[in-house]
């Protein structure tokens, strides 16, 4: 193998610009860097824009059952922020109507009165009247809407239809 000869100093004119061009590399790297970053969530926004929540409410196709009206009213509820869990929902609803969204209370003192309680969460008439939710069906009868505006009654009253754990 031969000998290594030390490379001999250069004067400054033949020094390469190694310390220019690693700069340049350096700031191409940096920006292209940062124009993926920036061009992500610019795409991102572009497809999370597409799929708006009303967007995704219409395209869902929700069975016909007490599970597909509770998440049905749970995707509307949080287009209108009203709190509330699958849980919390399903519970009242059994104590309440044991699921059967055409329940009614014909003898209780609401009956009493002339406005017996009402569908899957027993919901009085001036009740859903007071807090039904726009773009729900007008009929306390419906699952859905009995549902929603039940638990626009109970985030009012109780913060949440999860803090309910009786008749309310």
């Amino acid at each position: 193998m031969p000998a290594r000869v030390p490379a001999q100093p250069l004067s400054a004119a033949d020094q390469p610009v190694k310390g220019r061009r690693t700069r340049l590399a350096r700031t191409l790297a940096v920006a292209g860097t940062g124009v993926a970053v920036l061009a992500l969530p610019l795409i991102g926004a572009t497809g999370a824009a597409a799929a708006t929540p009303a967007a995704a409410t219409a395209a869902t196709a929700y069975p016909n059952n007490l599970d597909g009206w509770i998440r049905q009213a749970m995707s509307i509820m949080a287009q209108h922020g009203i709190p509330g869990s699958y849980d919390g929902i399903y519970r009242n609803i059994m104590r309440e109507s044991s699921g059967n969204p055409n329940a009614i209370n014909l003898w209780d003192s609401n009956a009493a009165k002339g406005t017996p309680s009402k569908g899957l969460l027993q919901v009085i008439d001036p009740t859903f009247a007071a807090y039904h939710v726009p773009g729900t069906a007008y009929d306390p009868y419906d699952p859905v809407a009995n549902i929603v505006a039940a638990c626009n009654y109970a985030a009012d009253r109780y913060g949440s239809i999860d803090n309910v754990f009786g008749a309310y």
